[in-house]
């Protein structure tokens, strides 16, 4: 008899009955969609951040110790220390070797440049561009077209060779900035020459940093030039991190073995400085505290929005399913009426109401499941440009989070419906 009620009552107001199962299914579908997008949100809005945006500089440790004496503080005497590139690729040798997702390093000295006939001073930078490299059985290609997404350039980017495979006869591409450019009529296809080597201007840079008063070359070549082989003054590395927090500034070594652990297999940008300087003991990591912070606060805000969005669209579903319950019970006074005069309690009459609701909510959380992955996709595709992965636990999250919007949606509605006199329904005064 029970069933046959369920069956009679979804028969007759099938309209009603639709127009829950669509409040919940529409609810469901951005409920499922913002978990999926905010449980795989975070690595990919952290890999968009990344693109084009360093956020940690290695530096040679020996220009960073300072010595006291009496009070007075002695810096080293000169900037002489550099890093060895041979070494660079042990970046990709720490725990979190396949969070960096490029590097490019540095090497500048200001030089005397000769210039349609005439010689101007400027910097002379010397960079990796697209430097290919091999890690084990890893092939990458690095540089500040990874590291230095804001760098433009009109014209082409110089080709990234080795200084041995230059040949004396031919100029090498440079960069060179916009300002410098303009400055000395400098043009695409001109040459330059610094300490008789030849330079071709491959094309303009435009950096709105220092780099527009400056040569920007194949590190290689600039090695050769300066007579340092093997030698870089610093690194910029785009790392792949997890939001600062309270526990990633906590120092480790005051840190339980527990804790120690779980810090160091956080993907924080202190946990990631900390391995790379246990790789490179004689670089100083820094960190460029106003990219991970504003990382952290678009994460933070982009996570408040969908929060939002989800609860506007669970609260949506309630109230469809409250109107459309409240209808359903006006219409079916007399049934309970009937029902409670044969001997049904109040708890059966409740029941009878929740276990429908039940199927609404079951119902509308398969629909809304697949409408939201499918939607979860979409956006995925069209931010992103990379599909969301959606995580096992969302699905049980999704059917909870439907029975919980239907129950109380319905609650009103049921607790009216268990208040109603037999006596007074079946007369038709109610």
């Amino acid at each position: 008899m029970f069933l046959r009620l369920v069956f009679e009552s979804f028969r007759r107001q099938k309209r009603r009955k639709g127009v829950a199962l669509l409040a919940i299914a529409l609810g469901m579908s951005i409920a499922t969609a913002m978990i999926a997008v905010g449980t795989d949100v975070g690595d990919k809005l952290n890999q968009e951040l990344r693109k084009g945006n360093a956020n940690l500089v290695l530096t040679p440790m020996e220009d960073t110790l300072d010595v006291n004496l009496g009070g007075v503080t002695l810096k080293p005497a000169s900037e002489g220390a550099y890093i060895q590139e041979s070494d660079l690729i042990k970046l990709k040798s720490i725990f979190f070797g396949h969070s960096i997702l490029g590097f490019a390093p540095f090497l500048s000295n200001e030089e005397t440049i000769s210039v349609h006939g005439h010689e101007v001073n400027a910097d002379l930078i010397g960079t990796y561009f697209a430097q290919p490299l091999q890690y084990g059985t890893e092939s990458f290609a690095t540089g500040v077209r990874t590291v230095n997404g804001w760098w433009k350039v009109d014209g082409d980017w110089p080709q990234d060779y080795a200084a041995s495979s230059w040949p004396t006869n031919v100029a090498a591409d440079v960069l060179v900035g916009n300002k410098l450019a303009q400055a000395n009529s400098l043009t695409v296809g001109d040459e330059i020459s610094i300490a008789g080597k030849k330079l071709r201007v491959s094309g303009i840079l435009n950096t709105g940093g220092a780099e527009d008063r400056a040569i920007v070359a194949p590190l290689h070549i600039v090695q050769q030039i300066l007579g340092k082989p093997n030698a870089v003054r610093s690194v910029a590395v785009s790392a792949l991190t997890k939001p600062e927090d309270a526990f990633a500034r906590r120092d480790p070594n005051k840190m339980s073995p527990k804790m120690r652990d779980r810090w160091y297999c956080t993907s924080y940008a202190n946990s990631i400085a900390f391995q790379i300087h246990e790789a490179l003991p004689s670089v100083r990591v820094d960190q460029i505290r106003q990219v991970e912070q504003n990382q952290g606060r678009v994460l933070a805000r982009i996570s408040g929005l969908m929060l939002l969005l989800t609860l506007a669209a669970l609260v949506g579903a309630a109230l469809a399913v409250s109107a459309a319950m409240a209808a359903t019970i006006l219409e079916r006074r007399q049934e309970v009426g009937l029902m409670k005069s044969l001997g049904a309690s109040n708890g059966m009459v409740a029941s009878l109401f929740l276990f429908e609701a039940s199927l609404l909510a079951l119902a509308g959380a398969a629909v809304g499941c697949i409408a939201g992955i499918l939607l979860a996709q979409r956006m995925g595709q069209s931010i992103f440009g990379s599909s969301i992965t959606l995580h096992p636990a969302v699905i049980p999250i999704v059917v909870v989070a439907a029975l919980l919007v239907t129950f109380v949606g319905s609650a009103g509605a049921v607790r009216k419906a268990v208040q109603f006199d037999p006596a007074v329904v079946l007369r038709g005064d109610a």
